[in-house]
């Protein structure tokens, strides 16, 4: 028998059956030639899970999908908090009175941004919304004392439309947006205005230092030594600030040197305007954009709606956006911030007018040259000075001299429209009750004084006096203004047939109202004498470089 050829043993047909399910391919036969050897039915990478059994790339990238909406929204439960906290600008949706900031609104008469409704739907239709005044800025505008914010345990002055805590609320998102701060404080009354708790507000954003109304200083101040003075007293309040500028709102004085300073530092970030109620915020503004109108076109077409301004705390009601920058960021001037130790706190809205000076400070001495020449001619001895005597400054503070030396005076800045009295001690009580309202204004009139809340808070002043050439301190009333506890100049001082002490201890007693606070503080250098007697600290190379610089 002949012998059968090898492939005759390997034709499919001589094979038993698999045991397992094989994928569908061709039978083919080769006669004559060797077999191509077979490739294993499982082989290691099938095993793995890239066989018939496997995973399709569709399924695969399904899956992928999957992972990736799960991470997602694992990211979103760990953010959730986050983006209830996420910052808000001010909101441009609803439209505000570019006067005061108010949402314009047609039902309430009474209520600030109220537009009469004929107005409101005209200037709707044809998209004019934001050139629109609210009432309450009108009559504002016309010199009108209407209120919106009323004080702590003070006299509200009005409807009390919106609180000082809401006000607070409006600017609280700072603390969490990039912009650029510009802090405004009143020169006159430094210490009342200055917003130590700034940071609160403005978080870690850089903040320019802005002095205003610098030139309601006494005539021949040296502003070299009032910017040094600015200068150290920030440094102690520990506040990093960029730069310091001495300005002017109703001069214009320094101005361009802030506006250089915002445009170096922008850097197309918002920039608002910070302060505490009355400093000057909107005249400060005013004043910025009438500067920068002169070479920017955008902040001439800004100046046609300005914020009001007047002398009424709470006029801006709301954060009011200003096209003001070429090249990005806007200007935002902000709702003042309301502090309850102020006396715009607590007087009448009529008698606001009255701690508000207009023209230059001029120091009101006591005892002056004239009342000293006087008590020469009469005989009276000069020996015990104002020992024992009572100064009324308005109706507003009462200073108790209980003790000082012979040669020292009291010397006044603030408004001129507060009347001064010195009256005995003994008789201080009899001449208050029968003249608040009458000679001791504010309040104005019998009326408001019945209702006034009088001078129930006293506090009890220490008072150290090393150098008869300079003076010792300042007392700053918070709101209202200033006096200097000082020797009596030499052109001033007579001729005393017994020597008189030249240092030693003083003690006053300050009467003023409940929340009004008083400040001790080193004597502000005002007027010729100021620059005189006015000493600069030498400073380390470290100090030199970390204090701001400040600018006029």
């Amino acid at each position: 028998m002949a012998l059968k050829t090898l492939s005759t043993f390997l034709t499919p047909f001589s094979l038993p059956p698999s045991k397992f399910p094989q994928p569908f391919t061709k039978s083919f036969y080769i006669l004559g030639e060797s077999p191509r050897p077979h490739k294993p039915r499982f082989s290691a990478a099938e095993s793995d899970g890239t066989g018939a059994a496997a995973p399709s790339p569709g399924e695969k990238f399904l899956e992928r999908l999957r992972s990736i909406e799960a991470a997602n929204l694992i990211l979103k439960d760990n953010n959730k908090n986050r983006k209830k906290e996420k910052p808000l600008k001010a909101s441009t949706a609803v439209s505000s009175c570019y006067g005061c900031g108010a949402p314009l609104q047609t039902s309430d008469s009474d209520a600030p941004g109220y537009v009469d409704p004929q107005t409101y739907q005209l200037k709707k239709r044809h998209h004019q919304l934001r050139t629109v005044l609210c009432r309450r800025c009108r009559l504002l505008s016309h010199g009108q004392m209407i209120t919106a914010v009323g004080g702590h345990g003070g006299y509200s002055g009005g409807k009390q439309f919106v609180t000082a805590e809401e006000l607070r609320e409006k600017l609280s998102h700072l603390r969490r947006v990039k912009a650029l701060i510009v802090k405004l404080v009143d020169i006159v009354d430094f210490n009342g205005s200055f917003l130590s708790r700034v940071r609160d507000l403005a978080g870690a954003n850089p903040i320019i230092f802005v002095v205003t109304k610098v030139d309601l200083l006494p005539r021949d101040t040296d502003l070299n030594c009032i910017g040094d003075w600015v200068v150290e007293a920030t440094t102690k309040k520990k506040l990093n600030v960029l730069s310091v500028h001495l300005t002017s709102s109703k001069s214009l004085v320094g101005i361009a040197g802030v506006i250089s300073e915002i445009q170096k530092e922008k850097k197309a970030r918002d920039v608002y305007i910070l302060g505490s109620a009355n400093v000057g915020k909107s005249a400060f503004i005013n004043a910025l954009l009438k500067t920068m109108a002169i070479n920017d076109p955008v902040a001439a077409a800004a100046q046609r709606y300005k914020p009001i301004q007047s002398a009424v705390p709470g006029t801006t009601l709301g954060p009011i956006q200003i096209n003001a920058f070429l090249g990005g960021g806007k200007l935002y001037d902000t709702p003042g911030v309301h502090l309850h130790h102020r006396q715009t706190s607590v007087v009448n809205s009529e008698d606001l007018p009255s701690l508000a000076p207009k023209s230059r400070l001029r120091g009101q001495s006591f005892p002056n040259s004239e009342v000293l020449s006087d008590n020469v001619e009469e005989g009276v001895s000069t020996v015990n000075g104002l020992n024992a005597f009572s100064i009324f400054w308005g109706g507003l503070v009462r200073i108790d001299v209980l003790k000082v030396l012979p040669e020292t005076r009291l010397t006044f800045y603030g408004p001129k429209r507060l009347p001064i009295h010195v009256v005995p001690t003994e008789k201080a009580d009899e001449f208050y009750k029968k003249e608040v309202g009458v000679l001791l204004t504010p309040p104005m009139g019998r009326e408001k004084a019945e209702n006034w809340r009088g001078l129930d808070s006293q506090r009890k002043l220490q008072i150290k006096f090393e150098d008869t050439e300079r003076p010792a301190c300042d007392i700053a009333i918070s709101g209202l203004g200033w006096f200097t506890v000082e020797p009596v100049s030499r052109s001033h001082k007579l001729s005393q047939p017994e020597p008189t002490e030249s240092a030693g201890e003083l003690v006053l007693a300050v009467h003023v109202p409940g929340p009004v606070e008083i400040f001790m503080r080193p004597p502000l250098p005002v007027g010729k004498a100021g620059a005189e007697w006015y000493q600069y600290r030498e400073l380390t190379d470290k100090e030199e470089q970390m204090r701001p610089k400040w600018y006029f």
